[in-house]
């Protein structure tokens, strides 16, 4: 029988694993990123809050190709139509209205780009501050690609240019304004963006000078970047205005747009070393999938300047899978793609060295280059070694780029470290359980057990008695095996657990209880105690958790002084669950008369009322004193209805209405027959008073 893996070691095993390779394992975008596209960048009834935010939707759709998946123009048009028009508009907005229409590609008159031009050019000439002057160069530049009718361009760009590295700091940072101090990280990849686009406009050459001093401040910049451990490196702000802050997500990817666009428009090379330019794209692909939407395209606009670049093109080497099957024989697949996960050019991938991390041994591999798969892209290692163990191992990578003169276009990063995680079948053998005389060690009962399933052995000692288990471990070539967790539970009949971890010399596991020198910790308890055993790693396949049967204790009496077993948890569904159904029988009704003699009493209830009609005709009823005039009449025919009224809420509260709800209704008819009867009774007495009086 198979042995089982229980779930909380398996799957703490694997999520152990995937924890630690991860973390130094950068992946290139794929499908988990598009589709969080769609989600994170979902349009409400057809368009997004802003203009800017209908930018960065686009763009990231765009460099995701997934552009067909956001149809935003029919809203966004007329936006931009009307930014175009308007004179109060900001430069912030025209900015990304220009942006947005390069995707779109909306249909605007050429009087409106001209317009647009002509403020644009006022706008420079007036700016004096980083940011005025990057919305309305940049706004120039783009309406140069889309207006091209237009013959746009800077008259002035030296002094423009000196203008803007004026505002520049010796370390290589940027101040946003004259008036602020504060240098900042992030406003100097603004300033390079906004520089990249004077050159770009100018229809003279920029003095070279300022092209050269601008290009040691990007090395000066550069000085600062930070690193992580894992290869990764970004930059982030020093000491700048809580209100300009923005993470050093959004400052990495604003000094990456103005490195590469002011790579585009200079000749020469800029001194950035193909390990910085990695180190950056490691940093975006490690954030993974930003929830935000600003945060999710500076990722995804940066990567994508990253890729197409004059410094050096980043390409990631990435493992599908680090954790092999030794038992299944499974295959090392790696691939290189570049940042945006397409095919890269032609390279060798080569295992510089591969061994153990927790072996001084000979490396297990050795300069051995990877064969290429062209149906799946991958560079394989058909079969593992003969020599490699479970574990892990340390693998050094090295991509070789096939056409060396590629070598100024493609960074490669040198070697790349992967750990590997081997698992196994390993080998339980020897397993057996004794209980042993404390004098003497004499084994007084000995059982074997087969840990490939449950056991369901019966022992029995007392204090003055020991109790021994013991198995050997071997992994799939013999060698000595040290799993992560050998623990052995003694589980009382009343709940009070015990955890003992199961020691090793050399292959063998083994634990022995003494319970004289015990009977503390067990609280004096005797009684049935079931044995459990825990046995994982997380390269163990076959990791497991035996019931082994029980043990019966006789130990001594506490003593008073002796501490108590711990409180045990109270079950939630014991306090809280559904309770037992209650069961009543009622009292069974009473006999009652048959169903005539209940309808002739009935009848008989009606036979006053009879009689009181009857008596009235007899007598005669006198209507001479009912009002002949309007009003009174009016009142006492509503006096009657009252009446009326009231004895049907009585007859309601006989059927149906309960006491409070009958007085609530009662209450209003009372103060109606008040008033009423009060108006009526009063011209009743009227004619009266003028008889006596005559």
């Amino acid at each position: 029988m198979k042995p089982r893996m229980t779930p909380i070691l398996g799957f703490l095993a694997l999520l152990l694993i995937s924890s630690i390779c991860e973390a130094a394992i950068f992946r290139p975008i794929s499908d988990s990123h598009r589709s969080a596209a769609r989600e994170i960048f979902k349009p409400i009834d057809g368009s997004l809050k802003s203009l800017e935010d209908a930018y960065e939707a686009l763009r990231t759709f765009e460099i995701l190709g997934i552009e067909k998946d956001l149809d935003i123009s029919t809203s966004t048009c007329p936006l931009i139509a009307e930014t175009f028009k308007s004179s109060s508009a900001s430069l912030k907005d025209v900015s990304f209205a220009l942006k947005s229409n390069r995707v779109l590609k909306c249909k605007i008159d050429g009087e409106e780009f001209k317009v647009v031009s002509s403020r644009l050019q006022a706008a420079i000439t007036k700016a004096d501050s980083l940011l005025d002057f990057y919305y309305s160069v940049g706004s120039l530049v783009l309406l140069k690609d889309q207006a091209t009718h237009l013959e746009i361009h800077l008259e002035n760009a030296n002094q423009v240019f000196r203008s803007i590295k004026a505002l520049g700091q010796s370390d290589g940072r940027w101040r946003y304004s004259s008036k602020k101090p504060e240098s900042s990280t992030r406003a100097a990849g603004i300033a390079l963006e906004t520089l990249a686009g004077v050159v770009s406009l100018t229809s003279a050459d920029i003095d070279q000078s300022l092209i050269g001093t601008l290009k040691n401040d990007i090395v000066k910049l550069f000085d600062s970047i930070e690193k992580y451990d894992d290869g990764a490196m970004f930059f982030d702000e020093k000491i700048v205005d809580a209100l300009e802050y923005q993470g050093p997500l959004s400052t990495t990817s604003s000094v990456v747009r103005g490195l590469v666009a002011f790579a585009d428009v200079t000749s020469g090379k800029i001194t950035v070393s193909e390990n910085r330019i990695l180190g950056l794209a490691k940093y975006f692909l490690g954030v993974g999938v930003p929830g935000n939407p600003r945060d999710f395209f500076d990722q995804i606009d940066a990567l994508a300047l990253l890729e197409n670049n004059r410094v050096s093109s980043p390409l990631i080497l990435s493992l599908p899978s680090t954790v092999l099957s030794i038992s299944r024989n499974d295959q090392l697949k790696v691939k290189v793609n570049t940042l945006l996960g397409f095919k890269g050019p032609a390279v060798t991938v080569k295992i510089v060295q591969a061994a153990s991390v927790d072996s001084t041994s000979a490396p297990v591999i050795e300069n051995q280059d990877l064969e290429y798969d062209t149906v799946g892209g991958f560079h394989v290692l058909n079969s593992l070694p003969e020599n490699i163990d479970v574990g892990i191992h340390e693998f050094v990578f090295k991509v070789v780029l096939n056409d060396p003169s590629q070598s100024d276009i493609y960074a490669t990063g040198g070697r790349t470290w992967v750990k590997v995680y081997f698992t196994g079948e390993i080998k339980v053998e020897n397993a057996e359980i004794s209980v042993l005389d404390n004098d003497l060690g004499n084994v007084e009962s000995r059982k074997k057990l087969e840990l490939s399933a449950d056991s369901a052995i019966s022992l029995s000692a007392n204090h003055l008695q020991k109790l021994r288990l013991s198995f050997q471990l071997s992994s799939p070539l013999g060698n000595t095996f040290k799993p992560h967790q050998a623990l052995l539970k003694l589980r009382h009949e009343t709940n009070v657990e015990h955890v003992f971890v199961v020691g090793n010399s050399g292959k063998k596991f083994e634990l022995t209880l003494d319970f004289l020198g015990l009977v503390d910790k067990l609280y004096y308890l005797s009684g049935k105690y079931d044995l459990q055993l825990t046995v994982g790693d997380a390269v163990m396949e076959n990791s497991f958790f035996r019931s082994l049967g029980h043990i019966e204790l006789d130990l001594p009496e506490a003593p008073e002084k002796a501490a108590k077993p711990p409180l045990q948890p109270i079950d939630p569904l014991s306090r809280f669950g559904p309770k037992e159904e209650i069961t009543h029988i009622f009292r069974a009704p009473e006999k009652r008369p048959p169903k005539e003699l209940s309808l002739v009493f009935l009848g008989l209830t009606f036979v006053p009322l009879v009689g009181f009609l009857i008596g009235l005709l007899r007598l005669g009823v006198n209507f001479k004193k009912f009002p002949t005039s309007s009003v009174p009449a009016a009142f006492a025919v509503l006096f009657h209805v009252g009446i009326a009224a009231v004895l049907g809420l009585y007859a309601l509260f006989w059927l149906k209405l309960n006491l409070f709800t009958t007085l609530k209704y009662l209450s209003f008819l009372g103060v109606f027959l008040l008033f009423i009867g009060h108006r009526t009774l009063s011209h009743l007495a009227s004619p009266s008073a003028k008889l006596k009086a005559t």
